[in-house]
């Protein structure tokens, strides 16, 4: 966050007025949405509308690109653990977010504006694990853990304690409804329709599955 103060208050010491776009995230529009990572996202906000620049804000759902840290249970367990509950989520994949933002800088017409951007559909954790299962050929189930179990495991793997709190709220922020949403901005500003996921998942195929058995791996 420091460093995205800095850089603001940079540009308005050299005197320039720049569209800004702010990628932040859904929920920090959100004043009851109490997740560290939006409300750092807010924090900023409040310190770009105070300046007076041009800004254009860009708050993606979660993105799909996230569901790749669960690839290593899916190959060895052919399971998704996550605090998630029956929370929904609007998932999205990046380049959907990227073609969005690319529009909003090249275009006019977008000051002052707040994009949240969202996938097709909103998706359980159970039926995530239905997707990728349907995929995949093979059967993906969903395991709903306890909050400290969670915590252990991301602790465990690095997370340091305050990233592992953060993403423990934002866990609490899906089981609450906080990303249970679609919406159609992808496809009203760049003219095509977001990914959905089945495409996304056929895409990363190698990413989640690995080479198949009777592939050597590479020696370089």
């Amino acid at each position: 966050m420091e460093l995205e103060l800095i850089f603001i208050d940079a540009v308005v010491a050299a005197g320039h007025r720049p569209h800004i776009v702010k990628m932040a995230a859904d929920g920090f529009q959100d004043p009851d949405c109490h997740v560290r990572f939006m409300e750092s996202h807010r924090q900023i906000a409040v310190h770009l509308e105070a300046t007076g620049l041009p800004v254009t804000f860009i708050a993606p759902s979660l993105y799909m690109e996230n569901l790749l840290e669960a690839a290593e249970t899916i190959r060895e367990q052919g399971t998704i653990f996550a605090p998630a509950g029956e929370g929904r989520v609007g998932f999205v994949a990046a380049s959907d977010v990227a073609k969005l933002a690319a529009h909003v800088l090249t275009s006019k017409g977008h000051d002052d504006q707040t994009y949240v951007v969202t996938g097709p559909e909103a998706l359980s954790y159970a039926d995530l694990a239905d997707r990728f299962s349907a995929v995949f050929a093979r059967q993906v189930d969903y395991q709903d853990m306890p909050d400290q179990a969670a915590k252990d495991q991301m602790l465990a793997s690095g997370l340091t304690s305050w990233q592992a709190d953060g993403t423990i709220e934002l866990f609490d922020w899906i089981r609450g409804g906080g990303f249970d949403t679609v919406n159609s901005a992808v496809r009203e500003l760049t003219g095509t329709g977001a990914r959905p996921l089945g495409d996304w998942l056929g895409e990363m195929r190698g990413a989640f599955l690995g080479p198949p058995p009777d592939i050597p791996p590479s020696p370089f």
